[in-house]
């Protein structure tokens, strides 16, 4: 069964000079099962694209693997009413999936459904290196606008958020959209993994405000920088500050705010040997 990214619907468009009928793009959700090992680990509300790499993804960043290598296999199961993504992993990665079990759907907005207590909420974050990683003011200042030359569904629907990875002197070289602002980093993330490449090369770039979860995500995943387009929330700047990670918000307009760990950006990348 194939699920397109949007539908063409119709629509009454109300306007000061009068009403009529419209037909809009919308982008479609649908329901994802991620399943371990035989067991349903929790059911998200996603964009139909790219499901493998959010797949890979979300089983990285939640912690449930820690490598691509504890994957014996994976498939992904069409159903009337949605997908699921199948992953039957090695034996010793039974306790990972008990420690971040989810029990319940979770709509476009939550990054936090369904987890079984408050303490998997405030997990513990690992140190995030890249000490020598560094990023020009003009990498950082362009990122957001670069991004947006990745999105065709938004351009379509303009309903959809997405994510990038930017690395130094390169540009945006990889994005993923979704309807959910942690669906997309999660595509990104699976897709770098398939791709066999280190988040740690570079940073992560959202069109959204950046909440906890995005913040937990990326500390996983060992990436040292995160760029967004609006504001951090307070709890995720100091979760940031406490990893090494990189802060950087309101990058739009050719300029950017920086809140915490700003070694890695300087003025000028020096010419190296």
């Amino acid at each position: 069964m194939t699920h397109p990214a949007s539908s063409s619907l119709t629509g009454l468009s109300v306007q000061a000079d009068g009403s009529r009928t419209v037909h809009r793009a919308l982008p479609e959700e649908v329901a994802v099962a991620i399943v371990f090992n035989g067991s349903t680990q929790a059911v998200m509300m996603a964009s139909p694209t790219d499901l493998a790499d959010f797949a890979h993804g979300f089983a990285l960043s939640e912690g449930v693997i820690t490598d691509l290598s504890q994957i014996e296999n994976f498939e992904l199961v069409d159903h009337p009413n949605g997908l699921e993504a199948r992953f039957w992993l090695a034996e010793d990665r039974a306790e990972a999936i008990a420690a971040r079990r989810r029990l319940m759907a979770g709509p476009v907005g939550c990054g936090l459904c369904g987890i079984d207590s408050l303490e998997q909420a405030d997990r513990d974050l690992p140190q995030v290196g890249g000490a020598g990683l560094r990023f020009s003011y003009a990498d950082i200042a362009g990122a957001t606008d670069a991004l947006r030359n990745h999105q065709p569904l938004h351009d379509l629907t303009h309903a959809t958020h997405a994510a990038g990875f930017l690395q130094p002197g390169k540009g945006i070289i990889l994005a993923r959209e979704d309807v959910g602002r942690h669906n997309a980093l999660d595509k990104v993330i699976g897709a770098l993994a398939l791709a066999g490449i280190d988040p740690a090369s570079g940073a992560f770039v959202m069109t959204s405000r950046l909440s906890i979860e995005l913040v937990q995500k990326t500390a996983v995943t060992r990436a040292p920088v995160l760029i967004a387009v609006s504001a951090p929330t307070a709890y995720a700047l100091r979760a940031a500050k406490a990893a090494g990670i990189t802060l950087v918000a309101f990058a739009r307009g050719g300029g950017f705010d920086i809140y915490s760990h700003p070694k890695r950006i300087i003025p000028e990348v020096p010419n190296v040997p």
